[in-house]
């Protein structure tokens, strides 16, 4: 990577927002810093869209934002999906086959219409939301893959996220991507090769941004394609442990404003 990155691309949850899950006046103000000087800053995160709103409530301006882990390249200002890349019906049905097969007591959520709704078997927990009109529980095991989703949302109860994550990923081999972002015993599942990475380079090849170019924060096992693609791939300091041993660099941690520090540093800007 040269002196000065073309681009700066962050995760949200865990990265970029505190603990509370607010944006620090540090953090935004430096994003907006960034945008003002001509630097692309894009959010990449496994939010679905319509977990976009309370970030963008807090910042200067509406970023672009790669969503559910890759799958979906949205534009805030336009309110347009640029792409998509789901899991078909067929796939989902067999993913879902194998994991109820392998996993007692696993249950399902599919994100579809690019994230904007959710639907969710009967079994399965809510921790974030309940947007009656976007959230729903399916009235059939068949309902589950009866349309495209850009991932599949997998729980089986309370237990080690590394290793549910390790379960499920060997039982999907060459079917589908397996990853976690959370310490809940969560795993999300997209098509075969769709990670972070991968959308983060569909909208870098759009705008002429070689990877080398690209600065990237994270701090989840999600995060780890992102980062070891990029030219520089920074962990924030309270990161995963498979973050922290791939990452090129480690910042200040999530609750200390470590992305804005890092901008900071690099280009000036504080």
């Amino acid at each position: 990577m040269g002196e000065t990155p073309r681009l700066v691309a962050t995760d949200i949850d865990g990265t970029l927002l505190t603990d509370e899950r607010t944006l620090s006046p540090r953090t935004r103000d430096a994003l907006a810093r960034m945008s003002a000087r001509g630097t692309p800053v894009v959010l990449v995160t496994g939010r679905p869209i319509r977990w976009l709103q309370l970030v963008y409530e807090q910042l200067a301006e509406p970023l672009p934002a790669i969503c559910a882990n890759g799958a979906v390249v949205y534009d805030p200002v336009a309110d347009e999906v640029l792409r998509a890349d789901p899991l078909a019906p067929e796939l989902l049905a067999e993913v879902a086959r194998r994991l109820r097969a392998e996993v007692p007591g696993v249950s399902f959520a599919v994100e579809i219409v690019d994230s904007r709704e959710m639907r969710h078997e009967a079994g399965y927990p809510l921790r974030w939301d309940a947007d009656a009109e976007a959230i729903r529980a399916i009235t059939s095991p068949e309902e589950l893959h009866s349309v495209p989703a850009v991932k599949l949302l997998a729980r089986a109860r309370e237990q080690d996220p590394d290793v549910f994550l390790e379960v499920v990923a060997g039982a999907l081999r060459g079917l589908a991507e397996a990853t976690h972002s959370s310490y809940t015993g969560l795993v999300e599942i997209s098509a075969a090769g769709v990670t972070k990475a991968a959308g983060l380079a569909w909208y870098c090849a759009r705008l002429g941004i070689d990877e080398q170019d690209v600065l990237a924060f994270g701090d989840m096992p999600n995060d780890v394609p992102m980062l070891t693609w990029a030219g520089r791939g920074v962990a924030v300091a309270n990161a995963h442990p498979a973050v922290l041993a791939i990452a090129d660099e480690v910042t200040a941690a999530n609750s200390a404003d470590g992305v804005a520090a890092y901008l900071e540093k690099v280009f000036g800007v504080g």
